[in-house]
């Protein structure tokens, strides 16, 4: 397990469909982001960054599932609460657990990979091993 990191989002009403409830794939745009903050708020660069240092482009997404228990609507401001569950040599799994006042609105389950462009073909990328440094950073 790794640690705990909180990502604050302050859920607009655009967010929201014409019931005035979180349309669901906002959901998945949040976990994305909280999984951005989580390496940040580890002190992992911008991707920007490892991609020129080295090659890293970011940490695509290859599954993903969300279990919607409570709904959100728009001036709720709720919290991610990202983790890495299981780490793998090359795939990692993420829980984001999404909470309104420490109640449970949602829960979301990312497997992701470190990716670098494909040395053959730069419109492709490829997986890598997982970085034991930032396997530590996280941790």
């Amino acid at each position: 397990m790794s640690k705990t990191i909180i990502y604050t989002v302050r859920v607009e009403f655009g967010d929201c469909d014409p019931a005035g409830i979180v349309f669901f794939p906002n959901f998945f745009r949040w976990y994305d982001a909280a999984s951005r903050n989580f390496f940040h708020q580890c002190g992992v660069p911008p991707w920007r960054e490892t991609e020129k240092t080295r090659g890293i482009i970011g940490t695509p997404v290859v599954d993903i599932s969300s279990r919607f228990v409570r709904p959100a609507t728009y001036g709720d401001q709720v919290e991610v609460h990202s983790t890495i569950i299981e780490w793998n040599d090359k795939t990692f799994v993420m829980r984001h657990e999404l909470k309104r006042d420490g109640e449970l609105l949602c829960e979301g389950r990312d497997t992701r990979v470190f990716a670098i462009r494909h040395p053959e073909d730069p419109n492709r990328i490829k997986a890598i091993a997982i970085p034991q440094d930032i396997r530590e950073m996280c941790s």
